[in-house]
């Protein structure tokens, strides 16, 4: 009867999934729309798509596992700096000007911006080269937060449960492209939220309340970490700087990551910015502040789990185990929405990148619209299989190669892309001098923290604390380029910020005008 509940469950999610993308079909009939969605998406839908895009079974269950293990309840500052400087900020620093300049200069991907904002078309596919070998390991690290929660809820094969989520994912995207991924993380973040709350008051209630949970973890004590007395039910936990070093790559991070900047491409008006910015903070706070906040209390399991044999990825279903049947299977669905919303945003962006920005007038150069869209929807179905492949080797064999190029893939891209993207919309004296200096510093510096890792300081050998130095690097290296190179073209720069100039007329709600001279 178990497995009948939980299967069927399984069935209505993702038979739901799969009639969205038949659905938006109508939507994906140009590049336009299969990429953007005709940029006519409303707060809503894309608050939703940028939250979902955002936090994976990675934050789920590795993260909040692993960093609720390290800082205990100081954890949750990780959730409220996603939700504040991700989600927040982001949303009011990018958010507007992303969406007019690059209607302006007609771009829909991130190396397309680039091409466009600095008249330099190698910045485009330097750009779609980092974008192809990041992404991938990076969505090949969605699948891994699936295994231990499948193999605790279904006496399924993890290759399996891999196999069927990532055909059911490609089918939604390719069918209904951007609209459907869009409509499905809407439904899939309804689920996170609902399943977050619930499993946090499962857990607390398991352990007596929160105020039961949170004295018993002020007496766990761990001399290798602190001798600190209740250090784990701290405001700033055992080790604040490293803590500050999570927070600041997995919020800040975001604002240079091509799947979360293409949402605000998207976006329908002034308006849905603003409206979208509260949803999508709110969003964070709840399912981020919520993931982390669980697992802190992860140390209350001690004596049920084996870090040294199992890792910190176990922490996590270790403390699901006991809940029942009902909570188990809100619990998958909740592991398979973020997984699945992520991995739909991942490829579409993979491919759209490849297909516009390499393919098309580099490898082949009449590539009409039809052509490119079949296209993408190929590539598609090449970026899911290799995930796939790479998910089920590092899961069978163990290829710690991988599991490493997966851990520096978020710091890479976000390094390489955030202060050329962030100043490329602010500063006319921005130059691609400056652009390629981030892009290679931050490669560079990544591969290298991965196949080199003990020539590193102590501090920036973990690839969070290195994604987090090159994202601040970036953000000096830039400008200071920038000012040593020659100065862009005068009439590019009117070009492309004149889109900051034009008039619009707006209703007294929005500005009341000058006032009359008396």
């Amino acid at each position: 009867m178990d497995l009948f509940i939980k299967l069927s469950m399984l069935a209505v999610f993702f038979g739901t999934m799969i009639g969205i993308g038949l659905y938006c079909r109508k939507h994906a009939t140009d590049v336009n729309g299969f990429v953007l969605g005709g940029r006519s998406v409303g707060p809503w839908l894309t608050a939703f798509a940028y939250g979902t895009s955002y936090f994976s079974a990675v934050v789920f269950v590795g993260y909040a596992g692993q960093f609720g293990w390290k800082y205990g309840i100081a954890a949750t500052w990780a959730g409220i700096g996603n939700a504040i400087l991700g989600s927040l900020l982001a949303w009011a620093v990018l958010g507007r000007r992303t969406r007019v300049m690059t209607q302006h200069l007609d771009s829909a991907t991130m190396p397309q911006f680039f091409e466009k904002r600095f008249n330099n078309k190698s910045l485009k596919l330097a750009a779609s080269a980092i974008i192809f070998i990041f992404l991938i390991p990076y969505t090949a690290s969605l699948y891994n937060g699936l295994s231990r929660l499948f193999g605790m809820a279904f006496n399924i094969d993890y290759s399996v449960c891999v196999i069927v989520m990532a055909i059911l994912t490609g089918v939604y995207v390719i069918a209904g492209g951007y609209m459907a991924t869009a409509i499905n993380d809407f439904i899939q973040g309804i689920i996170m939220i609902v399943g977050i709350c619930a499993v946090i008051g499962a857990v607390l209630k398991g352990q007596g309340g929160f105020l039961e949970a949170l004295n018993k973890l002020g007496q766990v004590s761990d001399p290798a970490v602190s001798t600190t007395p209740g250090v784990f039910a701290s405001f700033f936990g055992p080790d604040p700087v490293n803590l500050a070093g999570v927070v600041l790559l997995t919020s800040l991070g975001t604002w240079g990551l091509p799947q979360m900047v293409q949402k605000f491409y998207a976006i329908k008006s002034e308006q849905a910015i603003n409206k979208g910015m509260i949803i999508s903070t709110v969003f964070a706070l709840i399912v981020a502040g919520g993931c982390y906040f669980l697992g802190g209390f992860g140390r209350l399991f001690a004596d049920q789990l084996d870090i040294a044999a199992n890792g910190y990825d176990s922490i996590i279903p270790t403390m699901l185990s006991g809940l029942g049947t009902l909570l188990v299977s809100v619990v998958v669905i909740l592991v398979l929405s973020a997984s699945m919303s992520t991995l739909s945003s991942l490829v579409l962006a993979s491919s759209s990148t490849l297909t516009l920005d390499f393919i098309k007038g580099t490898v082949v150069r009449d590539l009409d619209e039809k052509k490119q869209l079949l296209l993408m929807r190929l590539l598609i179905v090449v970026f899911i299989a290799i995930s796939v492949v790479l998910a089920i080797v590092q899961y069978r064999s163990n290829v710690t190669f991988i599991a490493q190029l997966m851990g520096v893939s978020w710091g890479a891209l976000a390094g390489a892309f955030l202060a050329p993207f962030l100043f490329g919309l602010y500063w006319k004296r921005t130059t691609s001098a400056g652009v390629w200096a981030s892009f290679v510093f931050s490669t560079v510096v990544m591969l290298a923290n991965t196949v080199a890792k003990p020539l590193f300081p102590v501090m920036l050998q973990s690839p969070i604390n290195a994604g987090a130095f090159c994202m601040l690097a970036g953000m000096v290296i830039v400008p200071v380029i920038s000012l040593l190179s020659r100065k862009p073209d005068q009439k590019l720069i009117d070009r492309v910020f004149s889109c900051y100039d034009r008039k619009v007329l707006v209703s007294v709600k929005d500005s009341i005008g000058e006032s009359e001279e008396a």
